[in-house]
């Protein structure tokens, strides 16, 4: 593990592997580089891309300096740019690629960007994000009710209640917990484009960088919508469709599209 300080002081911890372009990968919601989906992709692309996987601020080796904004977690990704030699790729996943896109966005050096599954809710097919949503998970994390901020998280993502229940008695339960708190960065990130709304036309206007949105093709429908309605409203972007996957995407179904959106090969 590695360090690099951001803009206000903050170590950011990283692992640096492989070799090729540099490629930044952007964990979502209670993630981070030795838990969730990064593990298994990076040995996949290895072989094609010099690959930074790293915690997000409040996420296992890296610091947590307060106040939270998302500008700061633009600081970040930012303070890897540089490490990675001053641009790069950068691949999101769920609120991890509404946080990818804004970098695109807030003009970093990043010459690719791809997404999986931005966790935006654009018409009536899923209900919007309660309003009382983020100040009750903001109550919780306050009374150091760190269960309880999970659960309410799960429950409005759609998490089934008996799965919710049984994840209570599992190794990964304390994982989840020890990371609670940052689900009220993730929340501030993605909230404003939860509202049942079509996206706005000129949101991400200032990506000029080639964009991969993607989706499962199981994801329901709310999804499909969702990615749909990004790849229409970001420039220079295009859409593809991951068949049988859901947003607990594979890594062997991930590796593919991303070498052929990065590097221009051929999908076998």
């Amino acid at each position: 593990m590695k360090k690099v300080l951001s803009r206000d002081g903050t170590p950011i911890a990283y692992e640096r592997v492989g070799s090729g372009p540099p490629l930044i990968l952007v964990d979502g919601a209670l993630c981070h580089r030795a838990f969730g989906p990064m593990p298994k992709l990076a040995p996949l692309l290895a072989n094609d891309f010099t690959l930074f996987m790293y915690d997000r601020r409040g996420r296992g080796g890296s610091g947590d300096t307060q106040p939270y904004a998302v500008e700061r977690e633009l600081e970040d990704i930012d303070a890897l740019i540089q490490e990675a030699g001053g641009s790069a790729f950068i691949y999101g996943i769920s609120s991890g690629a509404a946080l990818a896109l804004e970098a695109a966005n807030r003009g970093l050096a990043v010459r690719r960007v791809a997404l999986y599954e931005a966790p935006f809710i654009v018409d009536d097919t899923r209900p919007p994000l309660p309003d009382d949503y983020l100040p009750r998970l903001t109550e919780m994390i306050a009374a150091d009710r760190r269960g309880d901020a999970v659960r309410h998280f799960m429950k409005v993502v759609g998490v089934p209640r008996l799965l919710i229940a049984i994840m209570r008695f599992t190794p990964a339960w304390s994982k989840l917990k020890a990371v609670a708190h940052t689900l009220v960065y993730d929340t501030n990130i993605v909230q404003d484009h939860q509202r049942g709304k079509p996206l706005p036309l000129t949101r991400w206007s200032s990506v000029a960088v080639p964009t991969l949105v993607a989706v499962g093709g199981k994801s329901p429908a709310w999804m499909q919508h969702a990615m749909e309605g990004l790849a229409r409203v970001v420039p220079r972007a295009e859409r593809r469709t991951l068949p049988g996957q859901t947003h607990m995407v594979t890594a062997e179904a991930q590796a593919p599209m991303l070498v052929e959106f990065f590097k221009g090969c051929k999908l076998a």
